[in-house]
């Protein structure tokens, strides 16, 4: 599959802090100084989360998610080369879809990236979707030589009615890696995991038990992930399958990706 480390220039690209921990906590510690890329700053405008966590204001709600962050960089030995928020607003980043590909193409070339590591579209947070389509196009703005190779991480998505963690939806015929954790990795990462305070009722769902990994698939944006209701669906976020893959497809066509 090709995901060796080894002299390789590499970023992560997650929706939220705590997103690159869930999905890639260990397997950044074998990555030599990767960059670490928050597409939103995690704190949403409706304020429900902020309030629940006794924050006074959005800002300090997201202040509050990058220190953990931070933190969590600190109890798993990682280390970076940036630490990048492009600060769009939680559960917002498919409204700024064309503007975001941008955004991430320029990071692109400059860091000379050869491998990136972000979500899987599969319907789980409009964000994490955001976040795959905007890699995806951002590097097929880039000239042939330059793109990097996209690998996904685990996130989570919808399962008869239930949040599914830990594996991918299935895609075609695309091979994992399953990198399996032991005792002492399985603590380091419970450690880091344990550092967003904020994020604690999200997080027990996800085991330290193992990563997974896999090519990106070449996704067609402008459909749903799967059939039937969406896991973000479930929730009054402002968005619907329908009006995601309308949102994607006029970016797809502002792009010139079809």
């Amino acid at each position: 599959m090709g995901i060796n480390p080894a002299g390789c220039r590499a970023a992560i690209v997650a929706a939220h802090p705590d997103d690159e921990t869930i999905g890639a906590g260990e397997y950044l510690r074998r990555l030599a100084s990767p960059a670490i890329i928050h597409v939103t700053d995690g704190a949403p405008r409706d304020m429900k989360d902020a309030r629940e966590g006794g924050f006074r204001s959005r800002e300090e709600y997201a202040q509050a998610r990058r220190r953990e962050f931070l933190e969590s960089l600190r109890a798993g030995g990682v280390r970076v080369s940036e630490a990048i928020s492009l600060d769009y607003i939680d559960q917002e980043a498919s409204l700024h879809l064309v503007e975001l590909a941008r955004d991430l193409c320029r990071l692109f070339g400059r860091l000379k990236l050869r491998l990136v590591l972000t979500h899987p579209y599969e319907g789980g947070h409009p964000d994490h979707d955001a976040t795959a389509f905007a890699v995806q196009a951002a590097c097929q703005l880039l000239p042939a030589a330059l793109r990097p190779q996209i690998i996904e991480f685990t996130s989570y998505h919808d399962c008869a009615g239930q949040m599914e963690t830990g594996v991918f939806l299935p895609e075609g015929e695309a091979s994992q890696v399953i990198l399996k954790l032991d005792a002492e990795a399985r603590a380091r990462k419970e450690r880091m995991l344990a550092c967003y305070r904020t994020q604690e009722r999200v997080i027990r769902h996800f085991s330290a038990r193992e990563e997974r990994f896999r090519p990106a698939p070449a996704y067609d944006f402008v459909k749903p992930p799967h059939s039937g209701e969406l896991f973000y669906e479930h929730f009054s976020w402002g968005m619907t399958s329908r009006r995601w893959t309308d949102l994607a497809r006029v970016a797809a066509d502002s792009l010139s990706m079809r």
